[in-house]
């Protein structure tokens, strides 16, 4: 039997391990230091946690009892995976303890079942800025070089609402709990000892109801909506059945980054905003721009507007998952071959003239994209007098994408 004891905010465990039959005790040195292992009982202190295993399987074979000491819950991105995965969850007995997501919230007084919780901890933090981005209340488990300088760093710039709230030490002596703006975050030296970082946008850091679900709103029911529901001008917007397949394409969702490039009105960032990805929208126009922030607004989620010129304003903005190009400037090749340089999933373009189909396809290849594309042409339902419908043509569009071959069919 292998007894997974959690240890709290602090050191050491809320309720000592019963080490009566106990072979081996496996922790960090701080948690092993503080449990008071008793002197007949082999220590492994955790690094790499292939032979802290392989030392727990050896010890299981010549039998005795083993405990696992780990942080907070042990079952919250911990290690019960990976003692399940090779042992089977029938050979645990897990003990959790306040996981340091909940002990962080509750220090800011913030009920957490509506929060987005990331882990950063060994893992690429792009994942955990673009929640940060997408949503109103993330926590996020630090890691080396990804703790709250970095967060702070790549969300200064962004015009987003966001409010770090960093815990350090919970549960020591030591604890401190501190509010900051992503730029003094930025600018500060951070001690390995901070375990969370929440993210808020403060006028949104309670939901608005009781909830049923824990966890970020689920994606909406209805997307590719009608072009009533964004603010345009002169109906110069992407159809809603246009933008329906290229919301297809992209795939957008949860962690993940997407450029509207020529957003216009900013539809396709919004919906991917509402389906729970990162969003910018690039736009060279001034009121472009704004119509672009004023329905991102309309509809309640958080999209970045860059007002500038594509591909210079492309430059500096962090590489996406996927991008949408709207419109056909004269700049749409060089900005297409950008776009495919710099996605790591995705690209769809749309356009109407034919002409430009072949040097768009050129532009996705040579980046290693594999292109396919679509001729839409739809017709609606149009009313007529008595009572009686007919059929509305809409101009052609064209919807090319380029799919880098490594990330096709690839899980969340």
């Amino acid at each position: 039997m292998i007894s997974v004891v959690g240890a709290g905010t602090g050191a050491a465990p809320v309720d000592g391990p019963d080490w009566r039959g106990v072979s081996l005790a496996v922790g960090a040195r701080r948690h092993l230091e503080a449990a008071g292992v008793p002197p007949g009982v082999r220590r492994v202190v955790l690094g790499p946690l292939a032979p802290a295993l392989d030392a727990v399987a050896a010890q299981l074979a010549s039998g005795g009892r083993v405990v696992v000491l780990a942080s907070g819950d042990p079952g919250f991105f911990g290690i019960v995976r990976v003692l399940a995965e090779r042992f089977g969850p029938r050979a645990l007995e897990v003990r959790p303890a306040v996981p340091s997501v909940a002990a962080a919230f509750a220090r800011a007084g913030l009920p957490w079942d509506d929060a987005a919780v990331v882990s950063a901890h060994g893992r690429d933090p792009r994942t955990a800025v673009n929640v940060c981005r997408a949503h109103p209340k993330t926590a996020v488990l630090t890691g080396p070089g990804a703790g709250p300088a970095e967060l702070g760093a790549a969300l200064a710039g962004t015009g987003l609402p966001r409010t770090l709230v960093v815990a350090s030490a919970l549960g020591s002596p030591g604890e401190r709990v501190e509010w900051l703006s992503p730029a003094e975050a930025a600018a500060r030296a951070w001690p390995d000892e901070v375990n969370v970082v929440l993210c808020l946008d403060e006028s949104r850091a309670l939901a608005a109801a009781p909830r049923a679900l824990a966890g970020p709103p689920r994606p909406p029911a209805q997307w590719a909506l009608p072009e009533e529901a964004f603010e345009h001008r002169d109906s110069m917007i992407t159809k809603y059945e246009v933008r329906a397949l290229a919301l297809a394409r992209l795939g957008p969702r949860r962690g993940d980054l997407v450029w509207d490039v020529g957003a216009g009105s900013g539809s396709v960032a919004v919906e991917c905003a509402r389906l729970g990805a990162a969003a910018i929208a690039v736009e060279r126009t001034a009121d472009g721009a704004e119509r672009c922030r004023a329905n991102a607004a309309a509809h309640g989620v958080d999209v970045q507007t860059v007002h500038g010129s594509a591909p210079g304003a492309l430059e500096r903005l962090p590489d996406p998952d996927a991008v949408f190009v709207g419109g056909g400037g004269g700049e749409l090749e060089p900005v297409v071959a950008l776009c495919a340089r710099r996605a790591r999933r995705a690209v769809v373009v749309t356009l109407a003239a034919l002409d430009r189909v072949p040097a768009v396809r050129a532009a996705l290849a040579s980046a290693g994209l594999r292109c396919d594309g679509v001729l839409l042409h739809s017709s609606r339902l149009a009313p007529l007098p008595g009572d009686v419908v007919r059929l509305a043509a809409r101009n052609p569009v064209f919807v090319l994408w380029g799919t880098r071959p490594a990330t096709e069919g690839a899980p969340s």
